[in-house]
């Protein structure tokens, strides 16, 4: 079988990815119960996914773009009219729980969100379980992403060894998580200081995964007879590395178990490759899924429906019934109205589907 980079699974990765990241916002808002059948999805989490994903593929979407214009084009495409939707929609339904707009601080609020500057405003504090939408957060993380992929090009090509440079940045900001684990406990915890919080927000202490997309798409790994169509044996080891070596559980070690996670990814989105076409039929539901899923949290909360289970599969069921009205009638038509692929199916326009869906 021909090797193809653009015929790949990446779309349905991106769903179980967003999917995982739902299921665990759920057990912790909604107050429920974590069942058994949950721990296996810890190993999986969702936004390192999504971070290794968009390296792989803005990376190669860059070094095809014509120029910065057409790149900063593709990349506001993909993310700002689902983002403007979900907005729409959000004010609404929290208009409908009595959260009035009409202030100074509401306008610079949506002003802000809608050029992905993400954050909670103090009228909005009482919404749910206190976060507008705390998924969110990530767009701006993936903003930056995009803003410094063509810096580091730029200066690669001005020295004339692009590769010696992005190994040495996955190297240089690998540390720097290493760092951050240590001297910033706090990131992503309940216990997150200020600073702690603005840095979760910046694109430092997650630029190795994504920089670790960019280096295995720069070498051409899914062409390697050890990564194409062995996502089941990657996959395998790496859930037997998990349990017997609960180590890399730890807040530090786990940075390894991350990249081999990143690993993971790729070999799975290059095995039994037709997956993703017969399952989705060129569907990609995942973004619309990841910015919902918190809209319907704070919707459930702000109703007192919380403690049950089955609560859950309203989430999810919600989520997907948004998510693909969201692909269908906002995400897939600005994509055509500029000529774009709308699917990543399609060959010429493969890695225009991003991952701050994360």
């Amino acid at each position: 079988m021909e090797k193809s980079f653009r015929v790949n699974n990446f779309d349905l990765i991106r769903i179980f990815a967003a999917i995982q990241v739902l299921i665990f916002h759920a057990f912790d808002h909604l107050q429920i119960p974590r069942p058994d059948w949950a721990t296996p999805l810890l190993y999986f989490p969702g936004v390192p996914i999504f971070y290794t994903i968009s390296g792989y593929l803005i990376s190669a979407s860059f070094e095809r773009s014509s120029d910065l214009r057409h790149y900063f084009r593709n990349r506001f495409l993909r993310i700002f009219p689902g983002l403007w939707g979900c907005l729409i929609l959000t004010i609404g339904v929290a208009s409908f729980f009595g959260f009035s707009f009409f202030s100074k601080q509401a306008l610079i609020w949506l002003l802000s969100q809608m050029g992905g500057v993400i954050y909670t405003p103090e009228f909005l504090s009482g919404f749910g379980f206190g976060s507008y939408n705390g998924s969110l957060w990530t767009i701006c993380v993936e903003m930056q992403f995009y803003f410094v992929l063509p810096i580091v090009y730029f200066i690669g090509k001005k020295i004339k060894h692009l590769n010696y440079l992005i190994f040495g940045a996955f190297f240089v900001f690998l540390i720097f998580a290493f760092t951050a684990k240590i001297y910033f406990p706090g990131i992503g915890t309940d216990n997150e200081l200020r600073l702690e919080k603005l840095l979760r927000y910046s694109y430092f202490p997650h630029f190795y995964l994504f920089l670790a997309g960019v280096v295995m798409q720069r070498l051409q790994i899914y062409k390697s007879n050890w990564i194409y169509g062995k996502g089941l044996y990657w996959v395998v080891g790496f859930i037997l590395l998990k349990i017997l070596f609960p180590i890399l559980s730890t807040p530090v070690l786990s940075i390894f178990s991350l990249l081999y996670l990143s690993v993971c990814t790729i070999s799975v989105a290059y095995s039994n490759v037709g997956l993703s076409k017969k399952v989705l039929k060129g569907n990609d539901i995942s973004y619309g899924v990841y910015i919902y899923h918190g809209l319907i949290l704070n919707v459930l909360v702000s109703m007192g429906l919380v403690g049950n289970l089955n609560y859950l599969w309203v989430v999810i069921l919600g989520a997907c019934i948004l998510g693909y009205l969201s692909w269908v009638f906002v995400e897939k038509p600005f994509l055509l109205k500029k000529g774009l692929a709308a699917t990543s199916h399609v060959p010429t326009k493969l890695a225009d589907v991003t991952a701050s869906r994360a």
